[in-house]
């Protein structure tokens, strides 16, 4: 069983972006979001919280600041969508057929593409579901390998692409 949610990385960007607009009046860009998500973004609480300064445009004056944003600030912007992906996941639980739950059970969940390496998301869905959750090395390529793999035999897998499209 297999499931692509549309919610990953541009969206917790879009997230963080939104979030320091609203709690500390900063304007930040899309590469400025991506560098505090990849260096304190986390989905579960960190043994040791991080914070980083962030360099951003002042909302109210026009002019540059410096901010310091925590680990646990990000965590909060970027909550919804994480329990967004959480919730397609259990989704995903309700339409797997039963004989296929033992295999997932003893196999785990295997996370790919950018979100898939957001500090912690693995643990927090493993609290969530009591399931094994496994980041795949390569995680980012795995997703362009896979599409490649789709090119080269579309045939075999037109059933899926096609039930994809109708989702």
């Amino acid at each position: 069983m297999h499931n692509s949610i549309r919610v990953g990385g541009d969206k917790l960007d879009t997230d963080i972006i939104n979030y320091l607009k609203k709690k500390n009046n900063l304007f930040v860009g899309q590469q400025t979001a991506e560098k505090i998500k990849c260096t304190i973004g986390s989905a579960y609480a960190l043994k040791q919280e991080l914070v980083m300064d962030v360099r951003g445009r002042d909302i109210v004056s026009g002019y540059p600041v410096t901010i310091k944003i925590s680990s646990e600030e990000i965590r909060e912007a970027i909550s919804e969508t994480v329990s967004a992906m959480i919730d397609a996941i259990k989704r995903l639980f309700e339409r797997t057929a039963p004989e296929l739950s033992a295999d997932i059970a003893e196999r785990g969940i295997f996370l790919t593409g950018g979100g898939a390496l957001l500090k912690g998301l693995d643990e927090k869905i493993r609290k969530t579901v009591d399931l094994p959750v496994h980041v795949v090395p390569d995680a980012l390529e795995c997703v362009v390998k896979g599409a490649g793999k789709v090119l080269d035999d579309v045939d075999r897998y037109r059933e899926v692409l096609i039930k994809r499209i109708e989702d």
